[in-house]
């Protein structure tokens, strides 16, 4: 072997050490019962309670819209978009911005945790048993300590023509 093959097999396998050790930033947040992250460069922010004007005539998981400086933002109810039961009576849903195709969307949660960063490595496809409506807008999982990460795919989320019928 060559010093220039070594050279070329050691920086290769440096390359795939840097590659298994890269990492995935997540705003987590909790949906219902489960915990779900979004690609923390998809957020342009977090807001507790706001006011929420109804829109007529939206799809159901449309909550209305909310103004956020100035900006009509239109909100999405997660739970009713993944068809999960309303919340309890009385809780007050928080709200994660995205931006998608130059506008503002709001996904209404229960709750948002923290900031996490995930190895790439540990990434996994949907598992065969997540339910076909979370499967629908989950682009894999992580499984932490205790429980599952749904990783979320925001476009997807966001695109109401996928709303069935």
């Amino acid at each position: 072997m060559t010093i220039q093959t070594m050279q070329r097999a050691i920086a290769s396998h440096e390359a795939d050490d840097a590659a298994s050790e890269q990492e995935d930033m997540f705003v987590t947040l909790q949906v219902a019962d489960q915990l779900c992250g979004i690609p923390v460069l998809t957020v342009r922010d977090i807001l507790g309670p706001q006011t929420i004007t109804r829109i007529p005539l939206a799809p159901p998981e449309v909550s209305g819209s909310l103004n956020l400086r100035g900006r009509i933002v239109t909100t999405i109810d997660l739970r009713r978009r993944l068809h999960l039961p309303p919340p309890p009576p009385g809780m007050r849903s928080m709200s994660v911005v995205a931006e998608q195709g130059g506008e503002l969307y709001a996904l209404l949660v229960d709750h948002v945790a923290e900031v996490m960063s995930l190895p790439r490595r540990q990434f996994e496809p949907n598992p065969p048993t997540m339910s076909a409506e979370w499967a629908r807008f989950s682009t894999g999982i992580y499984r932490l300590q205790d429980r599952l990460l749904a990783v979320l795919d925001v476009p997807r989320l966001l695109a109401l023509s996928n709303s069935p019928k």
